[in-house]
């Protein structure tokens, strides 16, 4: 049987040529507005996609998507928008839009293929949607805190997907949790056993991000080590990878993304010789991918191969009321980190936190809620606890000021950190002054204690603070020290 499209357009000779086009392939229904094309969607559950332009009598094409979606919550749509129209277009993503089109359309293959694209993503989503859960589900997200029908979303996902082996495309701001998710997805998984690989596309360059991937030959750098290298593809074989902002790769790195998710085989740098590889692919974004596709800077095939399944991790604005769990989590942490008695916060101090909109997100309220714990001068944090910046509503926050530390409290740094002494490294006794500690101090002191720690291994202190060595080297490079 043939899938089944809609597509609406209040100018019937459209709607008339797009279904001949398509009617090779697919049975095409037709609506000239979104109230006729609801009462189809009520009638054809079996419905694969629905292709919609944005101006019509009415409602408009993102206010039907969300309508239809909210019936159909498996149905792929593409709206169809006046050429130039890319933040009707970023909305509509935004409201469940699978891609859009630009007119006039003259392309009839891209057409095609853009609607077999987004059919194959959401028959991948109904199979997933089909699997029952494991039984283990929900134990395995203890890294997580929060209870809001948002997060509830992303557990449920998670639950869902974790069992099959389709690529999954994380996406969402910076310091929501995206590193957790991909966790999540390797430990829920049948891969659980096998490796775990992390990549920060954004920290490396494109030949050192090449090497790292696919790894290299003997004597292919000056340099480089004598018996050559396997890279993070080899290394996660039977296993997962994941790709974290994979938004800032090049787009000669992408070709070979691309043939390396396609083939199941890599090439190491300065060999011919093709390797097979098994992992399961999670890549991560703080960017609009469907964007980057549009400005050229990054592939549509890699982005269709990426975007199988789709998770979005939510900015903390929008689900402030985890805000009070999350914080008496990390109260908790690094109560115990830390080794004082604080015990609690003030239903004042709480409120004060809810009232703010939290640009860094759940990274941003872990590393405050850190500095209040580490200048508390009783056992309850109160307002007076409570930074500046949080009070005053300031909005100024630097994202890169907590390192590569993943939000929500990243439970494997801190489950390393509970195994240090609060009092065993003499950074932890610096900047206790509440007038002059800034979270970049408390940064500092954290990085530096996980050095002595480590006896000066700078590799052994970045693995125990959760961060690249590249970033441990770059803060060292920062403060002038070596």
């Amino acid at each position: 049987m043939k899938p089944k499209l809609l597509i609406v357009d209040d100018e019937k000779p459209i709607r008339d040529v797009m279904s001949r086009i398509l009617k090779a392939n697919y049975t095409c229904l037709t609506a000239p507005n979104a109230e006729q094309a609801l009462t189809l969607v009520d009638e054809n559950p079996d419905l694969a996609l629905l292709l919609t332009d944005y101006k019509m009598p009415g409602d408009n094409g993102i206010t039907l998507i969300g309508k239809a979606k909210g019936k159909l919550p498996a149905l792929a749509a593409i709206l169809i928008t006046a050429f130039g129209e890319i933040e009707l277009a970023v909305e509509a993503m935004k409201s469940g839009a699978d891609d859009f089109l630009e007119k006039p359309i003259t392309d009839i293959d891209q057409l095609e293929q853009r609607v077999a694209k987004a059919i194959e993503k959401h028959a991948a989503l109904r199979m997933v949607e089909a699997r029952p859960l494991p039984a283990n589900g929900r134990q395995a997200l203890t890294a997580f805190t929060g209870t809001s029908p948002a997060m509830e979303r992303v557990y449920t996902l998670i639950q869902k997907v974790a069992p099959t082996s389709a690529t999954v495309l994380v996406e969402g701001p910076s310091g929501t949790g995206k590193e957790l998710v991909a966790r999540a997805l390797h430990d829920l998984s049948p891969r659980a056993k096998g490796p775990f690989v992390a990549v920060e596309c954004a920290a490396l360059s494109k030949e050192l991000l090449e090497s790292e991937l696919f790894g290299y030959t003997p004597g292919t750098f000056t340099g480089g080590l004598k018996d050559g290298k396997a890279g993070c593809f080899e290394a996660a074989n039977g296993g997962t990878l994941f790709l974290d902002e994979i938004g800032e790769i090049d787009l000669g790195t992408q070709v070979k993304l691309l043939r390396a998710i396609e083939s199941r085989t890599i090439t190491r740098l300065g060999s011919t010789e093709a390797i097979p590889v098994d992992f399961r692919l999670v890549a991560a974004t703080n960017k609009n991918l469907a964007a980057l596709v549009r400005t050229g800077t990054f592939r549509e095939d890699l982005f269709y191969r990426l975007n199988v399944i789709d998770i979005p991790t939510p900015a903390l604005k929008d689900h402030k009321e985890d805000i009070a769990a999350l914080a008496s989590r990390f109260l908790a942490d690094f109560a115990k980190i830390y080794g004082n008695t604080v015990t609690g916060i003030e239903p004042a101090a709480l409120k004060t936190l809810k009232a703010y909109d939290w640009p860094g997100n759940v990274r941003q309220l872990r590393n405050v809620v850190e500095k209040m714990v580490v200048l508390a001068t009783g056992p309850t944090l109160t307002e007076a606890d409570i930074p500046e910046e949080v009070k005053s509503g300031s909005s100024d926050w630097d994202a890169t000021a907590t390192g590569d530390a993943t939000a929500n409290g990243d439970a494997t740094l801190l489950s390393r950190r509970n195994q240090e002494s609060p009092t065993s490294s003499p950074a932890r006794q610096e900047c206790l002054a509440p007038d002059t500690c800034t979270l970049a101090d408390t940064e500092k002191r954290q990085i530096l204690a996980a050095l002595d720690a480590a006896r000066g291994n700078k590799t052994k202190a970045a693995e125990a603070l959760g961060i690249s060595r590249r970033t441990l080297h770059r803060k060292l490079n920062e403060w002038g020290l070596s």
